[in-house]
């Protein structure tokens, strides 16, 4: 306590304990503190000792999830009562009708029951149909540009140029190529996605490139022409239930709704689901295989004449993805669809593709027979793709030496990036003068071609 002037007690306040924080204490006045040095001081220090052991850790080897006997169920959503919906399971196999009662069924007897059977009954017969071996898809010379953002008027960026093939009904064609080859860009432009700056794409007899407004919009409710999108989850609306999924394209097309359930539940069961059990679930109360499976209902419900599959397979299981390819190539033999299968996985296209189309930087640089092109191929690129695909062969046997790639060895090329060079010529072992120009495709014997200045032909 103090005494002031006039002699009146002053009580004097003391001064606050240091704290450990560096921050000053609510309502204290005075200059701030340095933010380098408070921040410097409030960092933790990284531990010096070890974490004391524990007595109840378990050891390497021990069990410590452990699940017995579970059962998961989802809500109802077909019917307006509580109920409930037993859990999907990865695979093929499915699950009892919605709201059924009654004792539980046996484990084994249901797990052996859940089996899908071979579909007995065909689709609707379609007079329109194509017949097996007429052409489906046609493409010629196809030039695709992206506007070029930023450039203003008249730039683009070419992803496709001069490409042409054709699909037959009943045939399965199988593009190829690197990420950023155009395989998607292509299969986009077929369904009018893509700007097609050149070139023409027909589809059963009609140039689909030509046409604009009311009539694309025709042609694309028609349902002709149906797209398999690479991701079924992020492409299934997340809402809707799989009957309504499957039987969204016909109520574009216009058909009743009674009409839409019979045709929805006829393709479910093409493709080895059970409309009953699966038709009031959702997207996301589906495995991987069961999601594919309603895409590719989806697809074919239309009964189209062209079919378009995104890297169809690429993230289902061994077993998922053995039987959605079997899928395709019974509905190629059955309704004799064309079907485009763009995939990364050389393997699974060498058991159902019948040819092979291979993309490199928008350029066709290969096709023909899936035996012969992957067996054998004609162009570099090619023989790179195929050297790098996953073999289980021995190192050093004769089919991991088939497919490598030897030749001259040559230096760096300054001209292999200068405008109408080769595409591949700074990657070929193969590249000299001749290359300073772009190829053009020529035929080959087999019904194979290449475009490559210096093809791979095979000897003997």
């Amino acid at each position: 306590m103090t005494v002031s002037a006039t002699g009146t007690p002053t009580p004097q306040t003391p001064a606050p304990d240091p704290a450990p924080e560096t921050t000053p204490p609510p309502g204290a006045s005075g200059p701030a503190p340095d933010r380098a040095d408070t921040a410097q001081a409030a960092e933790p220090t990284p531990p010096t000792r070890a974490l004391p052991s524990t007595p109840d850790q378990p050891r390497h080897g021990e069990a410590v999830p452990r699940v017995e006997g579970l059962d998961v169920a989802y809500p109802q959503r077909s019917t307006g009562h509580a109920g409930s919906t037993g859990a999907p399971h990865p695979g093929p196999e499915t699950t009892p009708p919605p709201g059924a009662s009654g004792p539980a069924p046996d484990r084994a007897a249901t797990a052996q029951a859940a089996e899908p059977t071979p579909p007995t009954r065909a689709l609707r017969s379609d007079p329109d149909q194509p017949r097996h071996g007429e052409a489906v898809l046609r493409v010629e010379g196809l030039d695709v540009a992206y506007p070029r953002r930023g450039a203003g008027h008249g730039g683009a960026v070419g992803v496709l140029g001069g490409v042409g093939l054709e699909v037959v009904a009943g045939e399965i064609l199988g593009v190829i190529g690197e990420t950023g080859s155009g395989k998607t860009t292509l299969a986009r432009a077929v369904v009018g996605s893509a700007p097609v700056t050149a070139g023409r794409i027909s589809v059963e007899g009609i140039e689909v490139s030509a046409l604009r407004g009311r009539a694309l919009r025709e042609h694309r409710r028609s349902g002709r022409v149906q797209y398999m999108f690479q991701d079924p989850l992020r492409s299934l609306d997340p809402d809707l239930t799989v009957i309504e999924l499957v039987g969204e394209p016909l109520a574009v097309a216009g058909l009743a709704k009674a009409e839409r359930r019979a045709a929805a539940a006829e393709a479910l069961h093409r493709v080895g689901l059970d409309a009953d059990a699966l038709g009031g679930r959702v997207p996301a109360e589906l495995s991987g295989g069961q999601r594919q499976r309603v895409a590719l209902a989806r697809a074919i419900v239309t009964r189209p004449a062209l079919l378009l599959a995104d890297e169809p397979v690429s993230a289902l299981d061994a077993s998922n993805r053995n039987h959605v390819l079997r899928l395709l190539d019974s509905l190629r033999r059955d309704l004799g669809v064309a079907i485009v299968v763009i995939s990364h996985d050389l393997s699974s296209l060498a058991g159902i593709a019948d040819r092979i189309a291979v993309l490199y930087r928008g350029k066709l640089v290969e096709h023909g027979p899936t035996a012969q092109v992957l067996g054998s191929p004609l162009h570099p690129y090619t023989a790179l793709l195929t050297a790098s695909a996953p073999r289980i062969d021995r190192a050093g046997g004769p089919r991991a030496a088939a497919g490598r790639v030897t030749g001259p060895v040559t230096g760096p090329l300054p001209w292999a990036a200068a405008p109408g060079a080769c595409a591949f010529a700074h990657h070929c072992p193969f590249a000299d003068a001749d290359c300073r120009t772009e190829p053009g495709s020529s035929p080959h014997p087999g019904g194979r071609a290449a475009a490559c200045h210096h093809p791979r032909l095979p000897t003997g």
